[in-house]
């Protein structure tokens, strides 16, 4: 799919300058093998806003609400697994380093945006969760995540047309992850932009 692509390239884009040769080449594989659920979002988000084809989107919001997923999402898994511990430790400081770039180049790539400060909210927020399962054991916490990217995705998305990022238009997004990332077939099939663009021009006609 177009907008799969467009993602992805825009993803790898915002890490290639990364050195040497064989991280940025990890940082790419695993790109390659994500899903790209957030970041399509993200356009689909925008394009609801504008009433305009996704493909006209912008891609670098996308690719900001990506790695920053990405990031997290392997942080999370080592966080888990603790490789250091019972694992190989070499990969691990490998992934460590992948984890803050990821994480590090999707707040450059929002940091001038309207979603920068979600962007940010995000990250505390996963932060904490993190802290609290350690101490608690609550496996529950962890789809906190994929709930608070699709809600940075939406907003993203529609600030991007310049709209309000209203509680109901995020609301779309977070209901769309309750049961985990939905897939990209969902987000593109007209049901989520029907439904954000029907929120957004409600808020219009409140004003």
């Amino acid at each position: 799919m177009e907008e799969v692509a467009a993602v992805r390239r825009a993803a790898l884009a915002g890490v290639d300058d990364v050195e040497p040769e064989r991280l940025y080449d990890r940082i790419a594989a695993r790109l390659a093998d994500a899903t790209l659920a957030p970041g399509v979002l993200t356009l689909v988000a925008e394009a609801a806003a504008r009433s305009q084809p996704v493909a006209d989107s912008d891609e670098d919001r996308a690719a900001g609400v990506q790695l920053i997923y990405e990031g997290l999402t392997l942080t999370r898994r080592l966080a888990h697994d603790n490789p250091w511990t019972t694992g190989d430790r070499d990969a691990a400081d490998k992934d460590i380093l992948i984890a803050d770039i990821l994480v590090s180049r999707g707040f450059y790539l929002l940091a001038r945006t309207e979603a920068a400060g979600a962007a940010v909210q995000v990250v505390r927020e996963f932060g904490n969760d993190q802290t609290e399962l350690r101490t608690t054991g609550n496996d529950d916490l962890d789809g906190n995540l994929e709930v608070d990217i699709c809600e940075l995705a939406v907003v993203a998305g529609v600030t991007a047309a310049g709209h309000e990022p209203t509680e109901a238009l995020r609301a779309v997004g977070s209901d769309l992850a309750t049961d985990g990332l939905p897939d990209v077939e969902t987000l593109l099939s007209g049901d989520v932009a029907d439904r954000l663009a029907g929120y957004d021009n409600q808020a219009a006609a409140d004003h």
